[in-house]
């Protein structure tokens, strides 16, 4: 792995974290690749190391042209940019625990070298627990709390994850890079918790005037549900003010685009349409302990207020 791994600096933190994600298969609402890319912004994080590129990376697959071929741009005639496969570890701060965050391209080839060196840079970084990102596509409101589902490396978890509102996973099929990752830690007796978040998607494809479905890029509300769990899984205090607001124009911003939609054809019922999908749909949403009892404090003191008055 030698040749493979490049870290720059161990961190001195006592207790470290890992956060991973990928330009990958789910990375629906760009849970995946963004949110970690949000995170490495809003904290100023600093690059201390990544995996080399080298053979995990095929240049073109005959018959998909520029799918998995490097992105450039050129003005004038020059390249002015060139946007090959990354994978780079980060690291911030927070509340006394240090925070690694891994932003990767899922890789193309030889997974499982690569799932190596992923492995054994956490374990020269001293991480506890990994915690990946992934976002999968479903038809639910889109002003409702995303939904999560959840996977965990280790049986002894399972008390701790059932306190954070997750549908755990039964999926039986081709696996994610998150995925493969979980099942490799488990077998290495690490602690990984694989975190999948539901974005909505409406298909208005068969609809005259409309013809294709809608479907949220960023999706800052799922971001937000995920980092709220985060907060509180590993008790750091990352600042989600910014989220929240973000949360409230998209869904502000979708109001608007079901209004237009339902002004582009009118004959098709959208706004009944959403209204059914809000009558069936179940909210689960996560409370964590501590808001309960502030919650619950904060009524006891305010009905004290109310009698002293």
């Amino acid at each position: 792995m030698a040749d493979t791994l490049e870290i720059l600096e161990i961190p001195e933190a006592k207790e470290v974290v890992m956060i991973v994600g990928w330009r990958q298969w789910a990375d629906a609402g760009s849970v995946s690749s963004e949110l970690p890319r949000y995170l490495v912004k809003r904290t100023h994080a600093r690059r201390i190391g990544r995996i080399r590129p080298d053979g995990f990376y095929q240049f073109q697959i005959p018959g998909t042209h520029d799918l998995v071929r490097p992105v450039i741009e050129f003005q004038e005639g020059v390249p002015a940019s060139l946007t090959m496969p990354e994978n780079q570890f980060y690291y911030f701060e927070n509340s006394g625990k240090g925070v690694v965050v891994f932003l990767g391209d899922e890789p193309h080839m030889d997974a499982e070298r690569y799932i190596l060196a992923l492995l054994e840079a956490a374990e020269r970084l001293h991480v506890r627990r990994i915690i990946g990102l992934g976002g999968v596509y479903g038809e639910f409101p889109y002003n409702k709390e995303r939904m999560v589902s959840g996977s965990f490396s280790l049986e002894a978890m399972r008390d701790e994850m059932e306190g954070f509102a997750l549908n755990f996973t039964q999926y039986h099929g081709g696996a994610s890079i998150g995925s493969v990752l979980c099942k490799y830690a488990g077998d290495r007796g690490k602690e990984y918790v694989g975190l999948y978040a539901m974005v909505p998607i409406f298909d208005f494809s068969s609809i005259d005037n409309i013809n294709h479905s809608v479907q949220i890029e960023n999706d800052y509300t799922a971001w937000l549900g995920l980092m709220r769990r985060i907060n509180f899984m590993v008790k750091i205090d990352f600042d989600l003010s910014q989220l929240a607001q973000k949360s409230k124009r998209l869904i502000q911003n979708m109001d608007a685009k079901v209004e237009e939609l339902a002004k582009q054809a009118p004959d098709a019922n959208i706004p009944e349409y959403f209204q059914r999908l809000a009558e069936t749909f179940e909210e689960t949403p996560f409370i964590p302990l501590d808001d309960v009892w502030e919650d619950s404090i904060r009524k006891i003191l305010d009905r004290m207020d109310d009698e002293l008055d």
